[in-house]
């Protein structure tokens, strides 16, 4: 009776044995060479490998099945396995010949072996941080790098700084083509909203490093590399919102693969916002388009995206009184400037959140379209190339109203009224900028043997900027027309480098670089500016741009580095504007050391990096600003920049992981001279010694915990410290931004439900102990009884929240 029980039971429970279910994981490699974002496939089940090149399935049942790993630039692999317990699978997968996607940024971009600091961002980074904010607070938590948002929730103008220098020497390319504005060499990332939705990854190069086309690198550069696909057909839906009515919603789409040689991608994406300050409001609009072919020895992918930005202007900042709330100081602001009553009780009644306009179309519209033709080939296993053929088109205005105007600003007779004379009006006024961008970039690669290769390469770019005002509305219009250009001018500038470069490997473990570039400018300014003086300006520049180094490897896990280069940097239109004829801007020029260690292991990654950034010619801020707030700037003899940087991670354990940074530094000029007052018969002029660089802190910290208690989730907690940056170059402590620590917290949730392939809900809430802070500001001093010093400043948000939620079919 008792076996025929047991014999009983074990029949009951062969279903149960049937219906087993078990864990199939392991990791995909080319070579030693972790491979992270690769799709893996069991039957309806997909999931992908990550930084470390594992992927897991749980519950999987047992049986044969067919597992298929994916992943762009390398051959599928199909394996069937029998799945009769917990499998260990592993797989090497193989480059489809030589031409993955990144054969088109190569030339531009740092490696293990390069003797150059940097910091790669990858697109699951990319994706954990996108909530709709501006690029630059999506990297805002990188080693030696400041963000600032005008309207004060990171949505609109915002900015990016490295090392202390701003976003005019901040050089930035999408796949490899230039993106800084020719002119003022910065770039607006207004003008591109959501492109991080269309970004596979991003290099952050600090000091010179290897950038080879565009603005010269006096901070660092940002090497962005667009999406290439994906292996599988997929849609995808993302919406955020947030606090101050902030808005995201993108939808992708893409084919996958077909026939293993075609694939085609597409996002649109809006956003909008009300902003922090008042009237600080954003409506983005943009998409991406890209389709691309892959055959086995070519790869040619065409690009087109487009930006709309409307902005409501919030450039101005907050008076320094205004941010202390010192009414006091209120009252004597509204005597000096002086505002009117609508005005002044803007002023005293509006709080931090204070803005100066309220004119209600006092608006920034602008609208950017890039194309772009990527071509690669492999000729033979030793030779290869790569090109691209580029246009840009961007065309728009901010519009402003004005009290009390003169009229002959705008080259307007004056208004006869009866007995009267009109000479001022109030007005409207819009001032454009109409450009033209376009050239090509190229690069040969040749590698004879192992352990040399060759790299010839180069571009030419020709930019044409129409720059012009029109009044569109005034209470007298005088002689004047909503059609009549009252001022304008053209700005053209060619752009032509063309560089060698050459790796060599003496033995294994050492490997030596040299870049050898010739960059030629020439650029002229013709026609009449916007305060009707005439401008006839050309300027021819050659450069001379050399960078050596040397890397070498201790063991697999560990190796050190040394480079040495140069750059030089031609003034951008500001300079040349503001300055005149009577004070000609020099070139700039930065001999830059770098020496650094690098250590990689599965589970700590540790990086120390000390560098030495020597100027001359440095073009630094004067104190002085112009009609729209924009910064005069000066040429000072000698300045420097010296410090160093730490970034490290470490994977505590399978829940805990800790990812830190630090960058301490010594920015110094050594002589500078201030100018107060316009009058030269009445001016004061300061000399100062050894002062701190403007907007340059002596500490940037940063640390993160990430917690993953569970699959599919995790938190993390961040912090970040900022020391206090003066906003010249005087070191005058009544003219500084506070230093400021500011903790940051992300929740994130990834699971499957309703046969979709991945849900995501995210959760960024910024500013978690409501600091009242400013990222950025700017001064100026003038006569007025005496030296009065105008201190603004830029508020950022408190305590403020995003909620995405993402949806892949």
């Amino acid at each position: 009776m008792k076996k025929f029980n047991l014999v009983a039971l074990l029949v009951a429970l062969i279903p149960c044995f049937a219906c087993a279910q078990f864990v199939v994981n392991g990791k995909i490699t080319n070579g030693n060479k972790t491979i992270n974002g690769a799709t893996v496939k069991i039957g309806d089940f997909t999931t992908a490998t990550n930084a470390s090149g594992n992927y897991r399935f749980e519950n999987i049942p047992g049986g044969k099945k067919t597992i298929k790993v994916s992943f762009v630039g390398y051959r599928n692999i199909t394996k069937v396995i029998d799945v009769t317990a917990d499998i260990i699978q592993n797989f090497d997968l193989k480059e489809q010949v030589f031409l993955a996607e990144d054969v088109i940024v190569r030339a531009t971009r740092a490696n293990d072996k390069s003797a150059t600091t940097y910091k790669n961002i990858s697109k699951k980074d990319i994706e954990e941080n996108n909530f709709g904010q501006d690029l630059p607070f999506i990297l805002q938590n990188t080693p030696s790098v400041v963000v600032t948002s005008d309207a004060g929730a990171g949505v609109g103008y915002t900015g990016i700084r490295i090392r202390g220098s701003d976003n005019s020497r901040t050089n930035v390319t999408v796949n490899g083509i230039p993106i800084n504005d020719s002119e003022s060499q910065g770039t607006f990332y207004v003008n591109m909203p959501d492109f991080a939705s269309s970004v596979n990854n991003i290099q952050i190069q600090r000091g010179v490093g290897t950038s080879t086309n565009g603005a010269g690198a006096f901070g660092g550069s940002l090497n962005i590399q667009t999406t290439n696909g994906e292996v599988e057909p997929y849609a995808e839906v993302n919406n955020t919102y947030g606090s101050f009515n902030t808005w995201k919603n993108t939808v992708k789409l893409g084919t996958g693969l077909i026939n293993n040689k075609f694939s085609f991608d597409g996002r649109l994406s809006r956003i909008s916002s009300d902003g922090y300050v008042d009237r600080g409001a954003s409506l983005l609009k943009s998409y991406f388009l890209t389709g691309a072919y892959q055959g086995n020895k070519d790869l040619l992918r065409i690009n087109i995206f487009s930006g709309q930005e409307k902005t409501y202007q919030s450039w101005n900042g907050i008076p320094e009184s205004r941010y202390n709330n010192d009414v006091p100081g209120m009252k004597a602001y509204i005597d000096r400037v002086p505002l009117d009553g609508e005005d002044a009780a803007n002023l005293l009644n509006s709080g931090f959140r204070y803005n100066s306009f309220t004119y209600n179309n006092q608006t920034d519209n602008y609208n950017q379209s890039h194309y772009q033709l990527l071509y690669a080939r492999e000729i033979s296993n030793k030779f290869s190339f790569n090109g691209a053929l580029h246009y840009t088109k961007g065309a728009g205005y901010y519009e402003e109203f004005l009290k009390a105007d003169s009229l002959k600003n705008y080259g307007l007779k004056e208004v006869i009224i009866g007995s009267d004379t009109v000479k001022a009006t109030n007005l409207v006024r819009r001032r454009w900028l109409d450009n033209d961008f376009y050239g090509l970039t190229y690069a040969f690669s040749y590698a004879p043997k192992k352990a040399l290769n060759f790299t010839l390469g180069g571009a030419y770019n020709q930019y044409t900027g129409g720059h012009y005002g029109q009044v569109i509305w005034a209470q007298y219009a005088s002689n004047g027309s909503i059609d009549r250009h009252y001022y304008y001018n053209e700005g053209n500038k060619n752009d032509f480098n063309t560089y060698l470069k050459a790796n060599y490997s003496a033995v294994e473990a050492l490997n030596f670089f040299v870049d050898l570039q010739y960059r030629r400018i020439n650029y002229t300014i013709k026609g009449t500016e916007n305060e009707l003086n005439s401008l006839d300006i050309k300027d021819n520049l050659n450069f001379f741009n050399p960078k050596i180094g040397a890397t070498y490897f201790i063991d697999t896990k560990q190796n050190v580095y040394a480079s040495f280069s140069v750059a030089n940097k031609e003034p951008n239109r500001d300079d040349y504007v503001d300055g005149g004829m009577k004070a000609f801007p020099k070139s700039e020029n930065l001999n830059d050391v770098e020496i650094g260690y690098r250590y990689k292991k599965e589970q700590l990654n540790f990086g120390v990096n000390a560098y030495g950034m020597f100027y001359k010619n440095q073009l630094v801020l004067t104190g002085r600003i112009n009609d729209v707030g924009s910064p005069y700037r000066q040429n000072v003899d000698k300045s420097y920049r010296i410090g160093i940087e730490l970034d490290g991670s470490y994977q505590i354990n399978s829940q805990f992981a800790l990812n830190a940074n630090a960058a301490i530094s010594r920015n110094k000029i050594k002589n500078f001279i201030e100018y107060i007052g316009e009058d030269d018969s009445s001016q004061i002029i300061n000399k100062y010694n050894l002062t701190d660089i403007s907007y340059s802190p002596n500490a940037v910290l940063f640390g993160e915990l990430v917690y993953k208690p569970a699959k599919g989730f995790a938190l993390a907690l961040q912090s970040k410290y900022v020391s206090k940056q003066y906003l010249d170059n005087t070191q005058n402590n009544a003219r500084k931004l506070d230093g400021y620590w500011v903790n940051n917290a992300r929740l994130g949730y990834n699971f499957q439900a309703f046969k979709l392939k991945n849900i995501n809900l995210g959760l960024l809430v910024n500013n978690l102990f409501d600091k009242k802070y400013a990222s950025n500001g700017y001064t100026y001093s003038y006569l007025y009884n005496g030296v009065v010093t105008e201190n603004f400043y830029y508020p950022q948000a408190g305590t403020n929240f995003l909620l995405n939620l993402n949806i892949k079919i």
